[in-house]
């Protein structure tokens, strides 16, 4: 009680003052049509920003759900895709899988640990062994070429970034169907370099450069990125620098890919090598 009195006490002008404040606005309000309108529109223009403050802020923090649903949803059409290819039509094969007419099974992840500032760098991925994930499966953005996975536990997978000097990605020049090694120089995340590729053939500053599918990890087809410029090296090759159209700064979802007939082709091959 003696608290509460000294409370009265210290803000009796200021309780006085909003009493007598609130009464005025009552007169106000009830006693002049036109100002009782004008407080009223006031009173409704506060409110409606308020409402649309706490609307903006709810959007916001759903947006991390439509992401993920939509990455989901992202998945089961390409697979359904898949499934279509092959049953309905045999003899038609989608551009990725026109070479050797691999099936594909993909799976959405999001990526939860990334580095870009190493010579070796690695990303982490929350999908594992229980959803499907193995080594050598191929992770890609929604841009192009990402990584490839390199270990796995139950929940979790961890890919070899393309920004990393050991990742090695048969590529070619997409006007022309040359190809050669694709690779990171550990200097600028934003740039690959393709190599191998001999100085009679013409290349063009922005031509395409996308992955062979060779490996049987990457579909035929997966963009990495465009031309930015090349150099003549050497007496036989030019050395090409490809701007990545992955901007591994803002990696988030990501789709793992699974060759369904690996195994198959890589058995068949290790028979001739």
């Amino acid at each position: 009680m003696r608290n509460l009195l000294n409370f009265l006490t210290r803000y009796n002008n200021l309780i006085v003052f909003l009493v007598l404040e609130g009464i005025a606005l009552y007169i106000i309000s009830t006693g002049n049509s036109y100002q009782n309108s004008r407080l009223l529109n006031a009173v409704k223009g506060v409110t409606r920003g308020i409402e649309q403050k706490i609307y903006n802020t709810s959007s916001y923090l759903s947006l991390r759900e439509i992401n993920e649903r939509l990455a989901m949803q992202n998945v089961a059409l390409k697979n359904r895709l898949e499934q279509m290819v092959r049953k309905e039509n045999p003899v038609f094969f989608s551009v990725q899988d026109s070479v050797y007419k691999q099936e594909y099974q993909h799976t959405s992840g999001e990526v939860i640990d990334n580095s870009i500032n190493r010579q070796k760098n690695f990303f982490t991925i929350n999908k594992g062994e229980l959803q499907g994930i193995k080594v050598d499966m191929a992770v890609i953005s929604p841009d192009g070429v990402a990584g490839k996975i390199v270990g796995c536990s139950k929940d979790y997978s961890v890919a070899m970034s393309l920004l990393n000097i050991d990742f090695k990605l048969s590529a070619r020049i997409k006007s022309n169907g040359y190809y050669g090694s694709l690779g990171w120089d550990g200097r600028d995340y934003r740039y690959a370099i393709l190599s191998e590729i001999p100085q009679h053939v013409n290349v063009s500053i922005g031509d395409t450069i996308e992955a062979t599918g060779f490996s049987a990890i990457f579909p035929e087809g997966i963009v990495v990125g465009t031309v930015s410029d090349y150099e003549k090296v050497g007496g036989d090759f030019y050395k090409i620098r490809v701007s990545i159209t992955t901007d591994f700064k803002k990696l988030h979802f990501v789709d793992v890919i699974g060759n369904m007939k690996k195994k198959e082709q890589l058995d068949l091959e290790k028979l001739f090598k």
